[in-house]
């Protein structure tokens, strides 16, 4: 798929309200956000929660000896990103709900470093209808500053409730 830029990108989220506004955005590269860091704190914390204590996230000392040189987030912690990163993009209020349906495919093309900043592209690719609902199926790009090689790709899937019955696809008025 070609990408289009997105003419109106100014550092405030695009906020569609419509599906026809939503079609608009298909093929759009949304970004990029602003850079932020991931720290030692975030990812311990997101060890502790999910269990994942393995020593690359965990142990600076073993790490600046491993094969990487330092400890690296965890890739699951990257995607988590996703929904505040996507939300300085991408603003849904104008529906009455948005939902993360989940994700078509997930790669981590390279590692995160801890104490490197990261930020996120989103490219519009599809839409699709489920029930009254708009799914959004878009891809997230997560960058590390200082690399070519994204630290993670996933396509996502959002999944939009209309503000009212009236709104909904293929209602009758």
């Amino acid at each position: 798929m070609q990408q289009k830029p997105d003419p109106l990108s100014s550092g405030r989220p695009r906020t569609p309200r419509t599906r026809e506004a939503l079609e608009d955005l298909v093929g759009t590269e949304l970004g990029p956000t602003a850079w932020r860091e991931v720290t030692h704190a975030q990812v311990c914390a997101f060890a502790e929660v999910t269990g994942d204590r393995q020593w690359i996230h965990l142990d600076q000392d073993r790490a600046a000896k491993g094969p990487l040189g330092t400890t690296i987030a965890h890739g699951l912690l990257t995607l988590s990103l996703g929904p505040a990163l996507l939300a300085e993009l991408l603003s849904f209020e104008g529906f009455s709900a948005s939902l993360n349906y989940g994700y078509d495919r997930v790669r981590f093309p390279s590692p995160l470093p801890v104490g490197a900043r990261v930020r996120m592209r989103a490219t519009v690719l599809d839409l699709s209808e489920r029930g009254p609902a708009i799914h959004v199926h878009h891809r997230q790009t997560f960058e590390r500053e200082g690399s070519d090689r994204p630290v993670a790709v996933a396509d996502a899937v959002a999944h939009l409730l209309p503000q009212h019955p009236h709104d909904a696809v293929g209602a009758v008025s």
